[in-house]
């Protein structure tokens, strides 16, 4: 299978870089797989997993929020978080899942609400993927 150039940068700065043979992400279209040869393509990113085929292996991570670029064949991800499967703290995960659902329901305050429920599609997410390491 061809490859091409993939490149994952945050806040934090460079995330991963390398040659692989598709990537996998839910965007705020729908889930969408690019390969090699990708017409050039922006999309925003959501909350959830995505998948990384490299060597033929799959790499899972967690991504919330961001873009991918396709230009001229290299792909570009900007995420405002992003977790591979085997960094995730899942004790970390859990307590934030925890503590968003408790606000969700307890909470009077609507915006306090809406950021919680936000934490808890991040917390679900990095939970999903760390099961699948």
């Amino acid at each position: 299978m061809k490859e091409f150039h993939l490149e994952i940068v945050t806040p934090d700065g460079l995330a991963y870089e390398g040659m692989i043979e598709s990537l996998l992400v839910n965007t705020s279209e729908g889930t969408v797989e690019f390969l090699a040869g990708h017409i050039d393509y922006v999309t925003a990113l959501g909350i959830g997993k995505i998948r990384i085929r490299e060597n033929g292996r799959d790499r899972f991570a967690s991504v919330s929020g961001g873009f991918v670029t396709v230009s001229q064949s290299e792909v570009k991800l900007v995420a405002i978080t992003f977790e591979f499967a085997e960094n995730i703290d899942i004790d970390r995960a859990k307590l934030a899942k925890q503590r968003a659902t408790d606000v969700i329901a307890t909470s009077k305050d609507s915006k306090a609400v809406e950021i919680a429920k936000l934490k808890l599609q991040r917390a679900l997410s990095r939970i999903k993927v760390y099961e699948l390491k």
